[in-house]
This record gives structure tokens, C-alpha cells and sequence, in this order.
């Protein structure tokens, strides 16, 4: 009875010793995201038209329209994320509550004219599920369609929201400050001589025989502002920079008032000089000097 010959074992191309090319370590993977399709629903065979979500969808596709929809009045600010993990996200809530009550504004009463003692409502920052987000904003129909457009295609990744209560641009400057100190900052630019430096560290402990040691690079969380709908209008990041460097409502307000108010004053001055006033307040001084003259005793020669 002929037996197949036994073949030797390969040995492994991945060991670095071995082989002629190092194996680098794998690369980090990002967190898988959804492509975002705001064009009419193709419906399958077996598919009901209209299309019926879960318990869970019908929840985020209700709480996701609320939030876009209340922009008209609640600036939304638009938050690109990676790699932000849970407890970054909760210390990130508290700093944004803490930045708010620096600059938050009392809600007026009418029954007493002291200021109310209830607390000022803060912003609330909400993680989108971009699954939903297609969805959402293909029945977001109360705007323009080309901002609905424009707003799909500025999402690139995992998104947030935050909603704030009302248009605060000292608020707003103060928040996006927070966000942006969120973050640690990216690592300095590595040179080809420190890279080919690391590889060969990397390499020099290699076991030949032994399989590598798996090394995963670490995650850089990232966060950036990418635009804002406010006013039911989309603005975008160098945008909501620009409307964060603007004074109160109240002062523009009351600048408003001054602008209005000033022709106003000029013309009643003028009105007031046209009437004869400064010119009988001219001669009755002139008149008072007159007599003030001549009241004056004489010296005798």
C-alpha cells in the first residue's frame, strides 16, 4: 500500500527574521458608517409601502425629525466624531453644561418683575445614528431641498448634535471653545529616519519560528464642528465661527433702536434750530451784555 509522503511544514512568512519584508503592524480600522440616501425609496417586492420601522427605528426617526425641526428657533450644531468613546462623551456633556451657565440667560417672568429663579434650560448634545439619518432627512421637507442636500453630504462619519436652547453667540464662542480643548492634540509628524528607526526597534526582538506580537495602533479620538442649521438655514463651520463672534440679541436690539432712533433726534435738532429757539436764546444773551455794558459807571477824565 503506497502512502503519500509526509511534506514539511512551511515556515511562517510572517516572521520578520525570515522572511525578506518586515510586516508592519495593521493599521486601525474606523467604526463601520452608513451611506446617506436622501433620494426616493425603492421598495421591494415583499417590502409594505409605506415602509414600516420598528419599535426602536419609529423612536430615533421621531426624535431625529423633532431635533432637525426645531432648528427655526434651536440652532443645531452639526459634530463629526471618531473614536470618542463613552466617558469622553460624558465629560464632554459636563463641560458643555458647565460653558452654558457662564453665559446662560434667566427666563423672564411675568408675574413678578424679579428675575425667575428657575433654572436657564441648557444645551443638549445627542449622538445621530447616521442608519436613520437617510431616513430622516428625506421626510425633512418643511426647507429648502438644497439644504437637505448639502447637509447629507457634509456628513462623512459618526455625527452628533447639539441643540441649543436659543441663538447665544457669546454662548456658542464659548462652547465651541470646549470643543475644541476636547480633544488632545494630533501627534507630531513622525520623519522617514524616526519611522525607519521604530521598525527596526520592532523587529530586533523577533523569535524566528515565533509568530509576531500584534501591535494595534491607537485610536486618536477626533471632533470638529462641520456646520449648523440655524434659523432653518444651513451654515457652515467657518460660518458658525463667524456667527459666534456676534454680540447678544438683546444688543443688537437695542443698536437697532439707536440706528432707528438717531434720524429721529437729528431732525427734531434741526427742527428746534429752524424755529427761531437758538436764535432768540442769541439775542436775548447779546441783549443782557448790552445792558451790562452800559450799567457800568464811567471813569471822569
Amino acid at each position: 500500500m503506497l502512502t503519500r509522503p509526509q511534506l514539511a511544514r512551511p515556515l511562517r512568512a510572517a516572521c520578520s527574521s525570515l522572511s525578506g519584508t518586515p510586516r508592519l503592524p495593521p493599521c486601525y480600522t474606523p467604526s463601520r458608517t452608513y451611506a446617506i440616501s436622501i433620494g426616493p425609496q425603492v421598495a421591494s417586492q415583499n417590502q409594505p409601502v409605506p415602509r414600516v420601522y420598528s419599535e426602536r427605528r419609529t423612536y430615533l426617526f421621531n426624535k431625529y425629525t423633532r431635533i432637525f425641526k426645531s432648528s427655526t428657533h434651536s440652532p443645531c450644531i452639526l459634530i463629526q466624531h471618531a473614536n470618542f468613546s463613552v466617558p469622553r462623551f460624558i465629560q464632554l456633556r459636563k463641560d458643555i453644561a458647565a460653558a452654558a451657565l457662564k453665559h446662560a440667560t434667566p427666563a423672564p417672568s411675568l408675574a413678578t418683575s424679579s428675575p425667575s429663579t428657575k433654572e436657564p434650560e441648557l444645551p443638549t448634545l445627542t449622538v445621530i445614528s447616521t442608519q436613520m439619518l437617510g431616513a430622516t432627512l428625506r421626510e425633512f421637507n418643511t426647507v429648502d431641498p438644497k439644504m437637505v442636500k448639502g447637509l447629507a453630504e457634509m456628513v462623512q462619519g459618526c455625527l452628533a448634535v447639539l441643540t441649543m436652547p436659543n441663538l447665544n453667540p457669546p454662548q456658542l464662542n464659548h462652547i465651541l471653545r470646549v470643543l475644541a480643548s476636547s480633544v488632545p492634540p494630533p501627534p507630531p509628524v513622525k520623519t522617514p529616519e524616526q519611522l525607519a528607526q521604530q521598525l527596526r526597534a520592532s523587529t530586533d526582538n523577533d523569535i524566528p519560528g515565533r509568530r509576531i506580537k500584534r501591535q494595534r495602533a491607537a485610536p486618536i479620538p477626533e471632533l470638529k464642528v462641520i456646520g449648523a442649521l440655524i434659523e432653518g438655514r444651513l451654515i457652515t463651520a467657518e460660518g458658525v465661527k463667524d456667527v459666534a463672534k456676534l454680540p447678544t440679541l438683546d444688543t443688537l436690539r437695542a443698536q437697532l433702536v439707536g440706528l432707528l432712533s438717531a434720524p429721529g433726534a437729528q431732525l427734531a435738532a434741526v427742527l428746534n434750530e429752524a424755529s427761531g429757539g437758538r436764535l432768540a436764546r442769541t439775542l436775548e444773551g447779546f441783549k443782557k451784555s448790552l445792558e451790562d455794558d452800559g450799567s457800568k459807571p464811567t471813569d471822569a477824565p
